[in-house]
């Protein structure tokens, strides 16, 4: 599942076709794909994992859930859930979640939720998570209502830089360790995509598919946690528990 730098990367690619008519439309999706024919798209933007279309009037939702992809002036295969073109080029979406938001935007989405924006709010981070004190931080930091675009490879990571443990409560945190989770999870999305961009960010983790803990010489443990069950790995010695 692409996580959100992974998302903001897309953004920025396809920034050539902002403002441009979309002269053709298809896809096997089930929603109403026609209506943004031979129209302009004013914008494109991104909150947390969501990849956001704007025309007039509407928003086009594109959410990868785990196996979508895209690509841009080339096509795969299998046949795309949408396909947008234009007279510059075109871009394919498959194997996504596709909704068509009628409201206003900033009716839907909280800004200063999302890691990578530039509204993002630290404060209403920690308020968020002092309202859940028995939630595993393993789930807060993949709560997308607090750390919108923070996926697994960022929650196993933030955890192994910060040194807590992912069956951690997070009332349990130290106030320390609590303001850590919360910069380190918007400071390890911007090294994300910084390192994605350059197609290297596989040789910078620490914790996420290791072995071995770097900092202990001792074996990285591989679990399945929390309520959505996801792979995390941890290293027992240098990861303290709080509960």
């Amino acid at each position: 599942m692409p996580e959100g730098p992974s998302i903001v990367i897309l953004k920025e690619a396809v920034a050539a076709f902002k403002r441009k008519k979309v002269l053709q439309v298809s896809g096997n999706s089930k929603q109403d794909i026609q209506r943004l024919a031979n129209k302009t798209i004013i914008d494109f933007k991104s909150w947390g994992k969501h990849f956001l279309i704007c025309f007039k009037g509407f928003t086009v939702r594109i959410h990868f859930l785990l196996f979508g992809s895209y690509t841009i002036n080339e096509r795969k295969q299998t046949a795309p859930r949408l396909r947008l073109q234009f007279s510059n080029g075109e871009i394919s979406f498959y194997s996504c979640s596709l909704k068509i938001i009628e409201e206003a935007l900033d009716d839907v989405y909280d800004w200063s939720a999302d890691v990578m924006a530039d509204d993002w709010s630290a404060a209403k981070a920690k308020k968020k998570l002092k309202a859940h004190p028995d939630m595993l931080v393993c789930d807060a930091l993949l709560n997308q209502d607090i750390f919108a675009g923070s996926g697994n490879i960022i929650k196993n990571e933030v955890l192994y830089r910060i040194k807590v443990h992912p069956k951690s409560l997070v009332g349990a945190l130290p106030a320390k360790q609590l303001n850590d989770m919360v910069r380190e999870a918007r400071a390890y999305a911007f090294d994300f995509l910084e390192w994605k961009k350059k197609y290297e960010l596989k040789k910078h983790w620490l914790a996420h598919t290791k072995k071995i803990c770097h900092r202990c010489d001792l074996p990285i443990i591989k679990e399945y946690l929390g309520k959505t069950n996801r792979r995390t790995f941890y290293c027992d010695n240098c990861q303290v528990l709080y509960t």
